[in-house]
């Protein structure tokens, strides 16, 4: 659990490779449970917390530091849902779940592909899921209390995570 319960509301980190949803996740959870959703993504190119741009994997060299002080105040208030794909550098602190959300190989090489990922990006995000590397750096980052492997190949299995999550929230009590 997190240290620091003096929320009114929890704070989630839904996290995974790129495609495994958790976005379309974090987007639907939000609605059900009026929760904030944080993605981090956006929040970097919006904010320009990054340290520039990566050719290679076409992507914003992220500036772990200037996001955990953006995001430092929103996440003491509590009642957030930070949505990124990545989660060693968040203070542990900050979540009473993590959430990793897991996709079928060949189904996220679909995903990517429409995406427009090729080469070292698609392959890197495949061997990423293949090797299951975001769910043993949650663990490693994490109380494995806290830390949920949550399949997301299909709509249903969206579906039924956002409904496990819902509840979860719901029945989520600050510490006194």
């Amino acid at each position: 659990m997190a240290k620091d319960r003096a929320r009114k509301r929890p704070n989630l980190l839904l996290t995974g490779t790129p495609g495994t949803g958790k976005t379309t996740t974090a987007t639907a959870l939000a609605d059900a449970t009026q929760l904030r959703h944080v993605s981090v993504g956006d929040l970097v190119r919006d904010k320009g917390l990054h340290d520039g741009w990566d050719d290679e994997l076409e992507c914003h060299v992220i500036n772990e530091d200037l996001v955990c002080d953006e995001l430092e105040d929103v996440m003491e208030q509590g009642g957030n849902i930070v949505d990124y794909h990545g989660c060693d550098f968040f203070p542990e602190r900050w979540f009473d779940l993590v959430a990793v959300l897991q996709t079928d190989n060949s189904i996220l090489y679909d995903r990517l592909s429409k995406r427009g990922y090729t080469g070292s990006k698609l392959s890197n995000n495949i061997e990423c899921e293949i090797f299951q590397v975001l769910l043993e750096e949650a663990k490693e980052s994490y109380p494995q209390d806290i830390v949920l492997a949550l399949k997301s190949d299909t709509v249903d299995d969206i579906d039924r995570n956002v409904a496990s999550l819902t509840e979860w929230v719901r029945q989520w009590h600050p510490m006194s």
